[in-house]
């Protein structure tokens, strides 16, 4: 599970490994809650077939009587995703979208308490994660964009099996490979499931990267 990026804040790398790009800010780390871009396909033919927007980690359903369901919707698993009625609405209207990161955190515990490590490509180049894209309109109206990263079982992925506590349940997010982009965001549901499989352990590196700590007051 991911609870913790970096998302690609570059405008000429947005645009070089995504094909679009955005100038709205966001912060430099995603948490739950926090605004990121997302990539998808562009409604509007008159642009480019893609198009970057910025949404909140954490997909809220239209449904939703507030933002703060967020907290918990920032992952989807890909075995119920379908049937979760937080996703299920985005899943079944084709709301896929492509999460633009530059390394995600998870916590090791092989030194007995849990140290955040950093996740990347080996290559340098950005990630690519798979994820789903709601609309919400809140009580004054204004429309609000969220998104979810969807997870395949990491049990045994050499390097994704590392983290979080030894008794819980190894998950990943779906990285995708550049050359799926287009058909990931265009896919029918029948072909949908060549997507969600983990990434490749020798395409990616880690390293500890422990939060720095707060100074007491």
């Amino acid at each position: 599970m991911c609870a913790n990026y970096t998302p690609v804040s570059s405008r000429e790398r947005l645009r070089l490994h995504f094909g679009a790009e955005t100038g709205e800010a966001f912060p430099a780390e995603a948490w739950p809650g926090y605004a990121a871009p997302f990539v998808r396909r562009a409604h509007d033919r008159a642009v480019p077939l893609r198009e970057a927007c910025v949404g909140l980690f954490g997909l809220v359903p239209h449904w939703s009587k507030d933002l703060a369901i967020g907290r918990r919707t920032y992952n989807a698993r890909s075995e119920t995703v379908a049937e979760k009625p937080s996703f299920r609405d985005a899943w079944r209207l084709g709301r896929r979208c492509i999460i633009a990161a530059e390394s995600f955190y998870e916590p090791n515990w092989e030194s007995g308490s849990a140290v955040r490590w950093q996740i990347q490509r080996r290559t340098g180049a950005p990630m690519g994660i798979a994820g789903l894209w709601s609309e919400w309109r809140g009580p004054d109206g204004r429309s609000l964009l969220s998104f979810t990263m969807l997870t395949v079982k990491a049990d045994q992925h050499p390097l994704m099996r590392r983290f979080h506590r030894p008794e819980d349940e190894k998950r990943m997010v779906v990285v995708l490979h550049e050359a799926q982009y287009d058909a990931w965001l265009d896919a029918t549901s029948e072909r949908l499931g060549e997507f969600l499989v983990p990434f490749p352990d020798e395409a990616l590196q880690a390293q500890p990267a422990p939060l720095a700590r707060q100074r007491a007051r």
